[in-house]
């Protein structure tokens, strides 16, 4: 079955509330028109509703269903409420004015939100940079208790073949126990999308056939995700030809169990992640969808601002499934 049909199929009918806090843009209200229409989500979004209203039609679009909260006019006993919740979940990091102060940005409002429960996850980043999405998410949902940091992953698709890619987004140039972390957590990701993980720890080194710093970093990376997780399927280093094609993982890595048939791919730096997926995506042929935030109590996306409203559409499914 189809990615997204296989987790629209878990979604459907669930009300899952996703928040939109760029209300306004078209990308924006064309998703969350979709989604609405098809009973996948509650969409909400954030702004002023004359503007999101006039914008819905001059694009000839329906928003019945669809849930819009000006931020800046909310109720005093609900700011209040918010505030609230940011002083204590900041512990005496941040005041009451300068809460207040942070919701009036709609990235804090809806992250505040999703802490709240009031909805169940969060898309943004079609108008704004990954930092205004990723830091609100950071000071008030934070990562989960056995989590030290946030890192992404991409579903690379083409056809039938499903592979994830991390750390291709957020982290520049992870220590040992941070990529040995987002090993384990893209492990997760992998699950949760129907992909039986087989985790390759990826390097210009296959089993010690260079030397340096860099690829014993990785080495010392395998052994602690091995530690923290002894039951996955997870080898390293390997080249990447070691770790997708048999031939090479016979002759390079042959009593290796994930070499030859690895679908989930860690780079061992963001700027190599970041050049994989894209030449996957321009040269390979394949759709590249994320970049998923893992490792937050609670989920939040962040879109491309070269986005469409198709990719909106499919982060918020995505979103939805994380927050099931």
């Amino acid at each position: 079955m189809d990615l997204f049909e296989s987790l629209k199929s878990k979604i459907k009918g669930q009300s899952i509330r996703i928040v939109f806090p760029e209300g306004n843009d078209e990308r924006i209200i064309s998703a969350a028109h979709g989604l609405q229409a098809e009973a996948l989500i509650h969409p909400i979004l954030l702004g002023q509703e004359a503007d999101i209203t006039s914008t819905a039609a001059k694009m000839n679009v329906d928003l019945d269903g669809v849930e819009i909260i000006d931020y800046q006019n909310v109720d005093s006993e609900q700011t209040q409420a918010m505030v609230q919740a940011i002083v204590d979940r900041r512990g005496g990091k941040t005041s009451a004015m300068e809460a207040l102060e942070w919701l009036k940005d709609p990235n804090y409002f809806g992250t505040t939100m999703v802490y709240m429960g009031q909805a169940d996850g969060m898309v943004s980043g079609a108008s704004h940079p990954t930092g205004d999405t990723i830091r609100p998410a950071l000071q008030i949902i934070k990562t989960k208790p056995d989590v030290n940091l946030i890192s992404s992953a991409f579903i690379m698709q083409r056809g039938e073949t499903r592979l994830i890619f991390a750390d291709c987004a957020i982290n520049i140039n992870p220590d040992e126990n941070q990529l040995a972390e987002i090993a384990t957590e893209t492990a997760k990701t992998a699950a949760l999308f129907d992909v039986d993980p087989k985790v390759a720890m990826l390097s210009f080194s296959t089993k010690g056939s260079a030397k340096g710093a860099e690829v014993e970093k990785v080495q010392k990376a395998t052994k602690i995700a091995h530690e923290q997780a002894p039951d996955l399927a997870l080898d390293g280093e390997l080249q990447f030809d070691a770790a997708v094609v048999p031939a090479v993982a016979k002759a390079k890595a042959p009593d290796s169990q994930v070499a030859g048939s690895a679908n989930v791919f860690v780079f061992p730096d963001l700027q190599s992640g970041n050049i994989g997926y894209k030449i996957a995506q321009r040269l390979g042929g394949f759709e590249a969808i994320g970049p998923i935030l893992q490792g937050l109590n609670k989920p939040v996306s962040d879109l491309s601002r070269g986005c469409n409203a198709a990719d909106v559409y499919k982060v918020a499914i995505i979103t939805a499934t994380q927050a099931l």
